[in-house]
């Protein structure tokens, strides 16, 4: 295979990889992009585009296909996350995730940073306050072939999921994006504002 073909069937991947995270409501770059690779029949590992490849398609994909509707779904989500933040500002909230990259559709889960002493005191806010929750775990990459284990809380609001990642002061080290590999991306209240206000405008 020529390279100008592995780069067609790299761009047809990044796309169809794109098309299945829209249509399963998943973020799980790398299944859809073994989803495409047997859809395609792509074989030839040289061919697969990476994850900032996939989501530049994404965003290609929702504005072409979906300009009517992921921007309403978008603004909705960072309008909940806004809340969600006021309501945890004791806990220095962070917004990240595909709600911040401006990606979210109407799947998506809003995830949310925060800094406790313990796990448990996140848990006792939310009983206080009568949020019904659950408790779970979400595994983030550190650095090269490190990898950190979280406490998490989930609750709804509105029918969207509002993921809690806790960050205990012995966790304080910036997670890796699942995306580009760089460090995360975070945004505190006044940030998630001026994002929605700019939409607005």
């Amino acid at each position: 295979m020529s390279q100008r073909d592995h780069d067609h069937m790299r761009q047809r991947l990044a796309q169809k990889s794109a098309q299945i995270l829209l249509d399963s409501g998943s973020r799980d770059f790398k299944a859809a992009k073994q989803k495409a690779a047997q859809q395609l029949g792509a074989t030839d590992t040289k061919s697969l585009p990476n994850n900032s490849e996939i989501e530049l398609a994404l965003i290609e994909y929702q504005r072409l296909f979906r300009a009517g509707s992921q921007p309403e779904h978008l603004n909705r989500l960072r309008k909940i996350a806004i809340e969600a933040m006021q309501f945890l500002s004791c806990f220095s909230p962070r917004l990240v995730g595909s709600v911040l990259s401006g990606t979210a559709d109407e799947h998506s889960i809003i995830r949310i940073h925060l800094f406790a002493d313990t796990v448990e005191s996140v848990g006792f806010y939310l009983l206080d306050n009568q949020i019904p929750h659950k408790l779970g775990e979400r595994r983030l990459k550190t650095g090269t072939e490190q990898y950190q284990h979280y406490s998490t809380y989930e609750f709804v609001v509105d029918e969207a999921r509002v993921e809690l990642v806790i960050f205990l002061p012995k966790q304080r080290q910036v997670p890796l994006s699942p995306v580009d590999g760089k460090v995360m991306k975070r945004a505190d209240i006044t940030e998630v504002e001026a994002l929605l206000n700019k939409d607005s405008s």
